[in-house]
């Protein structure tokens, strides 16, 4: 799914950043004034009935005094020049205050209009990153969005090698505006500016999202290794982290064990290495592949090998820097056997250091394997940004006589790095998540999946994400919220396997095992054509029914109509349903639809009859084994409660005789 190099476009983000104190960048930011380091800003939200942990740089030694309301602790720096206080929990309040950090001769750094209440960070791909300007009425919601109780915090798109990988700035909060709040995620300000009317408290809102992005990026390394034959990419990653060349190195490994095992070549046989082993022909132009007129690759997703050459007249003096234009989707470069770069973007350009030992007088030789995952994929130019630029030389234009070498439509089984952004191994929780520290927080508001669909262990990863997030958060009883796929793609006209109800099975799953989050369906405020629905009004709602459950210790109805249990009885099956608000209900018709019986092989419709809180499926066999409801991509839904919330998707197995 394709939403979001950007979130709309390139003033989306609105340049916020957070900084990030780490061991790292302690020495560089120590000064003589001390200063605040935790990713807090004026104008924040803290939160409530939780002690406040501040930290901070000063020079080596320095006795430090930290002051809010009528709050104060001291420490005293280490030989880094770090130090870390912790004030006590505070009620919420609208009055602002101010947190000051004062060191030797009066010096101090401050932070003025804080207020206390409660910060809820949304975090996901494109449906949560979706703008509140584009959201149903959102011309509307903008023009009334002024509410200086409401602070947002919108987190910069970035990619972390490391937990400890520092960033530049201080986060920027912002008060709740039409400027600010056009382009935050509107489920999450819709959620906040609800739970902020119902709680009468601040509400903080920190968005932390990115479109089209994987589950594995926000992961922490130290969760993500534990998942089966991800340990050897964990490790990778931290290589990379240390040294980029021997992690590209081990990389280039990584594709010649692929290389060889998938076609039979012996070591030096690769591509890179021996590239006249395949047939090519010359690209017409730069531009997707799909646009080429080439059958072959008219919707083409999978691997295409680029060549070309180019000639240095004399021995190189240093390293050189290959400009490549703009790609998409995944590039991997070499240069005469030698890797030199490896990046997953939709178009973005690609440069890279060419080491001088990688370079001979004469033919030098490139090499890219170039992959694509959806939509329009290759080199998209200009051509006249495409060239070579030796050590202490001009630039060699590179825009003309490339070829290329399709490999096999749809494998899309080729090496991907752990460094990526969007299907990457924890760099988007280091770049994103990470930087936020131990602040306090309400509570978790999980949007994604789509570009999962198909990962039959997504339940194993969402479960390791909400676990490392809560220790980061020093909150092992952290509430989540996590949405449910919306309904996306053809409505069925037949029975058959869906990857969307697949997915949405685990995140129920995932959910059930765990006495702190709440499932939020969405199965209902779909668009079929469209994978970015505009009601997230709706969706708010139900984030907010979903807390205010959970916060009350109501789990049971947190996530609205949920299966309990599937009983054989004598030529039917009885279904029974938690979390019912009333009674239920079908819309429309006589009869809910969409409920299939299945035996070991085969599933079929199954006509149903509602009473209260209880279903009935007649014409059940004895060898029907489980029962479905909902399960397609897009399936229409009409089976309701009072509240009303449509009945959860679930696949359950039949017990009793």
């Amino acid at each position: 799914m394709r939403m979001g190099h950007s979130r709309s476009g390139a003033g989306r983000r609105m340049g916020l950043a957070l900084l990030l104190a780490t061991a790292a960048a302690w020495p560089a930011m120590a000064a003589a004034r001390p200063r605040i380091l935790t990713p807090i800003s004026a104008h924040a939200v803290l939160q409530r009935d939780r002690p406040i942990i501040v930290e901070g740089a000063a020079d080596a030694g320095e006795r430090v005094s930290v002051t809010m309301g009528g709050a104060s602790a001291t420490a005293t720096t280490d030989a880094k020049g770090r130090w870390r206080v912790t004030l006590p929990a505070m009620a919420a309040t609208a009055t602002p205050l101010t947190l000051t950090a004062t060191g030797k001769d009066g010096a101090a750094d401050t932070m003025d209009d804080l207020l206390i209440g409660d910060v809820w960070l949304c975090s996901g791909q494109s449906n949560m990153e979706y703008p509140t300007k584009q959201a149903l009425n959102g011309e509307g919601l903008v023009k009334g969005a002024a509410d200086d109780r409401i602070r947002l915090l919108d987190v910069a798109h970035h990619v972390g090698l490391s937990v400890d990988e520092p960033l530049e700035k201080r986060p920027a909060w912002v008060a709740a505006a039409p400027a600010s709040v056009a382009d935050f995620s509107a489920a999450c300000y819709l959620m906040v500016k609800d739970l902020a009317a119902k709680a009468n408290v601040p509400m903080g809102a920190i968005d932390s999202s990115w479109g089209g992005t994987k589950i594995l990026p926000w992961i922490p390394a130290t969760e993500a290794r534990k998942l089966p034959g991800l340990s050897a990419d964990a490790d990778l990653l931290a290589l990379y982290a240390r040294d980029h060349a021997a992690g590209l190195r081990s990389f280039s490994d990584r594709w010649g064990d692929w290389w060889r095992k998938a076609s039979g070549a012996k070591r030096g046989q690769e591509p890179w290495n021996a590239p006249d082993r395949l047939s090519w022909t010359p690209v017409p132009k730069f531009s997707p592949w799909e646009e080429w007129g080439v059958p072959t690759l008219a919707d083409y997703n999978g691997l295409v090998w680029f060549r070309q050459g180019f000639e240095l007249p004399t021995a190189p003096s240093g390293d050189g820097v290959i400009e490549l234009a703009g790609i998409d989707e995944l590039d991997t470069v070499w240069v005469n056997g030698v890797i030199v770069g490896a990046t997953f973007g939709w178009g973005d350009w690609r440069r890279y250091t060419v080491p001088r030992a990688a370079l001979k007088k004469g033919r030098n030789e490139i090499v890219i394997g170039l992959g694509d995952t959806y939509g329009p994929g290759g080199m998209f130019g200009p051509a006249d940004h495409i060239q070579f630029t030796p050590a202490g030389g001009q630039p060699i234009p590179l825009g003309t006589g490339w070829r290329y070498s399709v490999y096999k439509r749809d494998d899309q089984s080729y090496p991907r790095s752990p460094w990526e952004s969007h299907a990457g191994l924890g760099t988007l929780y280091n770049g994103m998540i990470a930087p936020l520290g131990p602040i306090g927080l309400k509570g978790v508001a999980w949007y994604q999946g789509e570009s999962d669909v198909g990962r039959a262990d997504y339940g194993d990863r969402l479960a390791l994400l909400m676990t490392g997030w809560r220790q980061q958060f020093q909150s092992p009883d952290l509430p989540f919220l996590i949405v449910q796929l919306a309904n996306f793609g053809s409505p069925p006209v037949k029975i058959g396997d869906s990857g969307w109800a697949a997915l949405r099975e685990t995140q129920r799953l995932a959910v059930l095992r765990d006495p702190h989050a709440a499932l939020v369906t969405a199965i209902d405020i779909g668009v079929r054509n469209d994978i970015h629905p505009a009601d997230k009004n709706e969706l708010a709602k139900r984030l907010v029914f979903a807390e205010q459950h959970l916060m009350a210790g109501d789990r049971a109805n947190a996530s609205g109509p949920m299966i309990a249990s599937a009983t054989r009885g004598q030529g039917e099956v009885v279904l029974r349903f938690s979390g019912v608000q009333g009674a239920l209900h079908a819309w429309s018709a006589a009869a809910p639809i969409g409920f299939e019986l299945c035996d070991a092989n085969a599933c079929r419709y199954a006509q149903a009859s509602v009473n209260g809180s209880e279903l009935r499926l007649a014409g059940a066999r004895p060898s029907d084994v489980r029962v479905r409801y909902a399960w397609a991509d897009a399936p229409v839904v009409n089976f309701y409660d009072e509240a009303p919330h449509p009945v959860v998707p679930f696949e359950m197995v039949i017990t009793g005789n």
